[in-house]
């Protein structure tokens, strides 16, 4: 029931991989793997209102770009929508646009609240929150996958590390919706300006309420903690929350409604996984590369380079697409087919290098605790309706998926 239009590489010089309608409409496997195999790295001409971009797309050149974060850099934004908009204003404050000492400082600080013995409330939270989801929308019948199960599993985990109220939740959740990308086709950069700059609000005034409040979150660690001597003002806190609730939240859920459709379109695989076959952990691992949540990642070139022979110049902006690296016959074998005992799976979807995933642990797990309730509680599935895509250059994913659950 999901139907997108498939690209040819010979439309290749008609394309712009910054439109969001692209990505949540047409199927771009075949431009891809041209791509790769004749132009690994790849221009994409400028417009009347942004600059062009490099698009790298073989996993060995993905995986080069991730691990320097010297010669490209992530300060000057990590996504096309503020590099090309000329940076981002929080580089240098946000862990995700930090590099160098101040980044190794500020990550060292947040690790200590996402180790797998500080998450374990938050792992059994989420076991519980997937079991009463699921038995819900199984009572139910017809559900939407999407905002039925999904949407309350990494956002109540995030959630509960950063302390947000549990009557401010559904609130933060259609802002970080808005914030990346859009269920709607017609959906404005002026719209994800105001949901980003809502959530920005939100976390500053709980910033503020939480200094010395004795809470023990995310937050309240921000609050106590120092980078290179000097404690993190209220901005530093707000921001490095907003980076955390949209990186835990979206990609996370986008990931558990891909499963969800694979399996259904998969029933092979939809029974290894309920027979044993294949293993939950693995099983993680090749969702999080089939559905690849986030696209790509951007950088910025700090001094003269190449990449591939391909000659790179200062300040040129650099992306590497997880979407065609997650796919590349080079690394996997027949990696256009789902495979949930696949391994090794080398996937790129928390990228790699300084920059991997701060919250790949949470993600593996709230996912594994998704693909146990279905193995466990589901007989059967059905896709009733047909999906709806999330618009982003940034997210892949769906905004809706209805199903019946049996």
């Amino acid at each position: 029931m999901t139907t997108r239009r498939t690209i040819g590489p010979e439309e290749l010089d008609t394309l712009d991989l910054a439109d969001p309608r692209l990505h949540a409409e047409d199927e771009l496997s075949a431009v891809w793997r041209h791509l790769r195999e004749h132009e690994p790295v790849h221009w994409n001409p400028g417009t009347e209102t942004a600059p062009g971009f490099w698009v790298v797309t073989r996993h060995t050149d993905v995986t080069s770009v991730y691990r320097d974060n010297t010669t490209f850099t992530s300060e000057g934004g990590n996504v096309l929508e503020t590099l090309l908009a000329g940076g981002d204003s929080a580089a240098g404050r946000m862990l995700a646009i930090t590099d160098g000492d101040r980044h190794r400082e500020l990550r060292r600080v947040l690790m200590s609240a996402f180790t797998p013995r500080a998450l374990q409330p938050v792992v059994a939270s989420v076991r519980r929150t997937v079991d009463r989801l699921l038995r819900e929308a199984i009572d139910k019948g017809n559900c939407d996958f999407a905002a039925d199960v999904a949407a309350g599993i990494p956002l109540g985990a995030i959630c509960d590390l950063l302390g947000v109220p549990e009557s401010d939740r559904a609130h933060v959740l259609s802002l970080t919706s808005s914030a990346l990308g859009s269920h709607d086709a017609d959906g404005t950069a002026a719209d994800a300006w105001i949901a980003k700059s809502e959530i920005l609000l939100y976390f500053a005034n709980l910033a503020r309420d939480r200094r010395d409040s004795g809470h023990a979150d995310v937050i309240a660690l921000l609050a106590g903690s120092k980078v290179n001597g000097f404690p993190l003002d209220d901005d530093e806190i707000m921001l490095n929350c907003y980076s955390l609730i949209l990186g835990g939240d979206e990609t996370a859920r986008l990931s558990m409604v891909g499963a969800a459709l694979a399996l259904v379109e998969h029933p092979d695989q939809w029974q290894a996984l309920k027979q044993g076959d294949a293993g939950v952990d693995t099983a993680v691992e090749e969702i999080l590369r089939w559905t690849t949540p986030a696209l790509h990642s951007g950088r910025t070139a700090t001094t003269d380079t190449e990449i591939a022979g391909r000659p790179i110049r200062a300040g040129d902006i650099v992306t590497v697409w997880n979407a065609s690296a997650n796919h590349d016959e080079q690394v996997f074998y027949d990696p256009g087919r789902l495979r949930l005992d696949r391994t090794p799976n080398k996937h790129c979807t928390f990228a790699y290098g300084p920059h991997f995933c701060l919250g790949a642990y949470l993600a593996r797990t709230e996912i594994g605790a998704v693909l146990e309730g279905l193995r466990d509680l589901v007989q059967d599935m059905e896709q009733t309706g047909p999906s709806k895509p999330v618009y982003s250059n940034f997210l892949s994913g769906l905004g809706s998926l209805p199903l019946v659950l049996k």
